[in-house]
C-alpha cells in the first residue's frame, strides 16, 4: 500500500507541473511564434491576462524584447486557496529576428491575450526576383 502510495504521489507532482516555461531563476517567458512572412516578420505571444499598460515592446538591431508584469488580484481576507497556481510578477523574453527589419514601421496589437508585432522587412532583407534569360 505504501508503494502505491508514493506511486500515487510521483504521478501527481509529474502531472501537475507548471503549465508556462520558465526562463532565468524561474522568471516567466511567454510563448512565442515568429512567422517569416512576404514583406514582413511576425511575432506573437502569449501574455494572457497582462494589460497593455504593463506591457512593453523594445526593438534592437536584430533582436525584438517583449517585458511586462501580471499583477495580483486583490484577494478577500475571507478567501482560503486550495490551490494557488497562477504565477504573477515581471517577465521578460529576446526573440531573435530571422531578417532585418524596419524598426520605425513596426506595429503592435494586444488581442484576448495574445500580443502581436508586426515589423515590415528592411530593403536589404527583402527577396529580389531575378529574370532567367533562355
Amino acid at each position: 500500500m505504501s508503494l502505491r502510495r508514493d506511486m500515487d504521489r510521483l504521478f501527481e507532482r509529474f502531472f501537475d507541473s507548471e503549465p508556462l516555461p520558465t526562463g532565468r531563476a524561474g522568471m516567466f517567458e511567454p510563448t512565442v511564434e515568429v512567422a517569416d512572412c512576404d514583406g514582413h516578420v511576425l511575432v506573437k505571444a502569449q501574455v494572457p491576462g497582462v494589460n497593455k499598460d504593463n506591457l512593453h515592446v523594445d526593438i534592437m538591431e536584430n533582436a525584438l524584447t517583449v517585458r511586462g508584469e501580471m499583477k495580483t488580484e486583490d484577494h478577500r481576507n475571507d478567501q482560503q486557496f486550495y490551490r494557488r497556481k497562477f504565477r504573477y510578477g515581471a517577465f521578460s523574453r529576446t526573440i531573435p529576428l530571422p531578417v532585418g527589419v524596419q524598426a520605425d514601421k513596426a506595429t503592435a496589437e494586444l488581442r484576448e491575450g495574445i500580443l502581436t508585432v508586426t515589423l515590415p522587412k528592411s530593403e536589404q532583407a527583402k527577396a529580389k526576383q531575378i529574370p532567367i534569360k533562355s
